[in-house]
């Protein structure tokens, strides 16, 4: 008389799940490694690119079209106006961003009563973050350099990369808040805290660190935009440094553009520097918003 296993069947079943389980995570990690590889090669790409091209008469020099100007011994080339705009353009927006990102999400978060027009505005809020940047370079050019009159200014910039990272930084401003206990809202309601000192004292300190976080990360996006800058007119060689909101500017992503079409070979060097100096900067931002993140967030 043979006896079969009762538990046959379901350790069977266990060790295919386990299987399955095996799969999925090498299929994850293989999915994780395509991403890392492709990310080291392409910089390690542009650096091998740009060395030797990255010198400090090119980042205090202004652009040439002539390759010469770029080699040791020229007459001295660089993405200094470019750098400059870049750095006042991202300015003006952060002024722009944080005064009315903030200042929507505060509202919708703290004082707008939860109804259905509420909930429609914040969803077409979540829409706009995945509208191209051509779109807002669109209204820009309407909106700012036409209908304001504000022409190809570097105000005129600003306020379109503001349009662009606003809807981001609106959601991660309400995010922050909403992390924020309610009970310490109810604690300072309990010793006489008006609503607007609640906000003050409490929620935005508390608030502070993923709101920081959330802008600095938007605006590295912003740095890096081409399309919304190109549609308001911004200048693909520029020989001076802005030096007011009305003056014309150009950006270092405008200058890398310009330097990839030209048709010497020795301008694709140019460019790699230009993109050096670029991801510098965006990691630079990147460095400060995680360091404000694990510094001041308690949760971290």
């Amino acid at each position: 008389m043979s006896t079969s296993n009762p538990f046959a069947e379901g350790t069977d079943d266990i060790e295919r799940k386990r299987m399955i389980g095996r799969v999925f995570v090498a299929i994850c990690f293989a999915s994780t490694l395509v991403g890392i590889v492709a990310l080291v090669a392409l910089i390690a790409d542009v650096l091998y690119e740009s060395w030797g091209w990255v010198t400090w008469e090119f980042l205090t020099y202004p652009p040439s079209q002539v390759i010469e100007n770029f080699l040791p011994g020229g007459r001295g080339a660089g993405i200094y106006p470019a750098l400059v705009g870049s750095i006042f353009l991202i300015a003006l927006t952060a002024v722009f961003t944080v005064f009315l990102g903030v200042g929507a999400a505060v509202y919708l978060e703290e004082y707008a009563s939860e109804n259905w027009l509420t909930s429609f505005i914040e969803a077409n809020i979540a829409n706009l973050a995945g509208v191209p940047s051509i779109v807002y370079g669109l209204l820009g050019l309407a909106i700012f350099v036409r209908g304001m009159q504000l022409g190809s200014s570097l105000v005129a910039g600003a306020l379109t990369l503001t349009l662009l990272i606003l809807p981001i930084v609106i959601v991660s401003t309400q995010e922050a808040l909403r992390a924020v206990p309610d009970s310490q809202r109810q604690a300072a309601y309990g010793v006489g805290a008006t609503q607007w000192q609640v906000i003050r004292d409490v929620v935005l300190p508390r608030a502070l660190p993923g709101i920081m976080t959330g802008t600095i990360l938007s605006l590295s996006r912003a740095i890096g935009e081409t399309a919304p800058i190109l549609m308001v007119g911004a200048a693909t060689s520029l020989f001076v440094a802005p030096d007011g909101l009305t003056s014309s500017f150009s950006a270092m992503p405008m200058m890398i553009f310009e330097w990839a079409t030209l048709p010497e070979p020795e301008f694709q060097h140019v460019a790699a520097a230009g993109i050096v100096v670029l991801l510098t900067i965006l990691l630079l931002m990147n460095a400060v918003a995680i360091l404000i993140r694990n510094r001041y967030d308690p949760r971290s």
